[in-house]
Parts: structure tokens; sequence; C-alpha cells
């Protein structure tokens, strides 16, 4: 069973971006359900990865990601 993991994630401006930043998650676990809101800067995502690593591949997309 996973557990929502929320991420507060800025840089996102476009459609592009969300999909970027989705793309690097299911890179990571391609089993993970991620819902994107750009507005609130806001990613939550169903995964079994620990959360540093969600975070790990986000940051290295280009995208900040707050603790």
């Amino acid at each position: 069973m996973t557990t929502p993991q929320q991420f507060t994630v800025t840089g996102m401006t476009c459609g592009h971006c969300e999909m970027a930043v989705k793309r690097a998650i299911k890179a990571l676990d391609p089993q993970a359900e991620v819902k994107i809101d750009r507005a609130e800067n806001r990613v939550e995502v169903q995964s079994t990865q620990p959360h540093d690593a969600i975070a790990a591949a986000i940051r290295e997309e280009g995208y900040a990601v707050a603790a």
C-alpha cells in the first residue's frame, strides 16, 4: 500500500513543466500516481519510493522542491 506524499514544487509555469515533473517521477517509479496542481505549486504522489528520492528526481529536472 502506498501513502500519498505532498511536495511543494516551484518553477512549474506551463503544461510542459507539469509533464517534465511527471516524467521524472514516473522514471523513478513507473507505477506512481501523480497529481499536479500548478496554481498551488503542489504535487501529490502515491509511490512506494521514499520522499527524498522523489524530491531528488524533481530537483534533477530543474525544479525547486520545498522541504
